[in-house]
């Protein structure tokens, strides 16, 4: 899910003062930043809405139970005919396949959107595991352009796609801070005029105008009720090198899978075949998971955490693993979404799984580092994986031991495929 294709945000122009660039860029940024959080917080919310009657009032109605696995094959299965309908005949076929796309990248055609959406929608609601990100996203910046380039058509295209991702990227996280992180990280190696504040302005405005937005309309909140390390110690430190380094291990064994499993199923062409075959593959490895295995992972999560102690150690293994899979066959098979989510619920439950083996290990360590391993495995976005993991743990002395945990963890996975790949089917590196 690298953000190297993404085009960075414009600089001011030499001969004129960065005030006099910057100033004028307020407005649009407020408006793209209000306009990304408000699509985000739609499609979010009809996606729930359909959830609960999928998988509540219907079940209830044809006196089912709504998670049994008999259900669970059958709703995954007929999620994937209903987003591979989507795929087949929606202009634009719902956009190019995701698994060669990551965060941001070129704007979409407008017509591309709407079966964008619907299609992420449909899996959001359906069960897959797979978060929103991605789509929402590319939507955003495919609107934004569209409608930027009519509205200024002086202005660089390349600053309508910052303002949409940054935007976008608050809204999701509920804060700035994360878009600034990614927007930074898009920037290395790519110099221009201007300070990196005078660059990353604009899209700040934006980012800080989408996650307002979100909180004021949403309340988001990434706590997940871990008990807070309040004094990290040595013993601390050694656990949260130990934890991220085998969660990132564990997290390349789906980057090393990725191209095999997407091959395998490219080769049956029609999204028709595609997607229901890997809905009913989601559908037979959520009965084996259970509930938790399901949907984008962040409400899963919190269920998961506000029993530690209560799982066995058997059943954590099966949850990550299962996860890991389904994230795997979901972002394979066609489906519509992003990694980061699912990711996150790999990572809590590996953690817990390393507490449940070694009890002493403090909670908010072993989730948070190992949170941290799974993303740098599966994303590369270094700024992005601390940022997530110190989020969950709501701790700031885990700050630092997030930081030292990240670098062997980072050793482990540079160089090393990642669950992305290249237009011929070939793993990123």
């Amino acid at each position: 899910m690298a953000t190297d294709h993404a085009p960075p945000p414009s600089s001011p122009p030499a001969h004129e003062t960065p005030l006099r660039v910057l100033l004028p860029m307020v407005l649009p940024a407020l408006v793209v930043g209000v306009g990304a959080a408000l699509l985000f917080l739609g499609i979010s919310a009809l996606s729930e809405e359909f959830q609960g009657v999928l998988w509540h009032d219907l079940p209830d109605a044809l006196g089912i139970g709504g998670y049994s696995s008999l259900w669970i094959i059958t709703m995954l299965t007929a999620t994937g005919i209903a987003v591979g309908l989507v795929i087949w005949k929606a202009p634009g076929h719902a956009g190019p396949d995701p698994a060669s796309e990551g965060l941001g990248g070129a704007p979409l055609a407008p017509v591309v959107v709407p079966g964008l959406l619907l299609a992420s929608a449909l899996g959001l609601a359906g069960g897959v595991s797979l978060g929103p990100e991605n789509p929402i996203i590319a939507s955003n910046i495919a609107l934004a352009y569209w409608l930027g380039r009519k509205a200024a058509p002086a202005m660089p295209g390349a600053v309508w796609v910052s303002l949409a991702t940054a935007a976008t990227i608050g809204a999701l996280f509920g804060t700035p801070v994360a878009a600034a992180l990614v927007i930074s990280e898009a920037l290395t190696g790519q110099p221009g005029p201007g300070s990196l504040w005078d660059r990353l302005f604009a899209p700040l405005v934006a980012a800080g105008a989408g996650a307002m937005t979100t909180q004021l309309l949403a309340e988001p909140s990434f706590d997940v009720g871990l008990p807070p390390l309040t004094d990290p110690g040595w013993g601390d430190l050694l656990a949260a090198l130990v934890i991220a380094s085998a969660a990132a291990v564990f997290g390349l064994a789906a980057c090393y899978l990725f191209p095999y499993v997407h091959a395998a199923f490219q080769r049956l062409r029609h999204p028709m075949v595609m997607l229901p075959l890997g809905g009913l593959v989601l559908g037979l490895l959520g009965a084996l998971g259970g509930p938790l295995t399901l949907f984008k992972g962040l409400a899963e999560v919190k269920e998961l955490t506000s029993s530690i102690g209560g799982w066995s150690s058997g059943e954590l293994a099966k949850f990550a693993a299962i996860k890991l899979l389904a994230l795997l066959v979901a972002a394979s098979c066609g489906f519509r979404g992003g990694r980061i989510f699912p990711a996150v619920f790999i990572g809590a439950a590996f953690g817990l799984l390393a507490q449940a083996l070694v009890p002493e290990v403090h909670p908010a360590v072993a989730v948070s580092s190992a949170v941290l391993g799974v993303l740098l495995a599966t994303t590369r976005q270094g700024w992005i994986s601390l940022f997530t993991g110190a989020v969950l743990a709501s701790s700031p002395a885990m700050v630092a031991l997030l930081c030292l945990a990240s670098l062997p963890a980072w050793l482990i996975v540079t160089g090393r495929p990642q669950l992305e790949l290249d237009k011929h089917g070939h793993a990123l590196r």
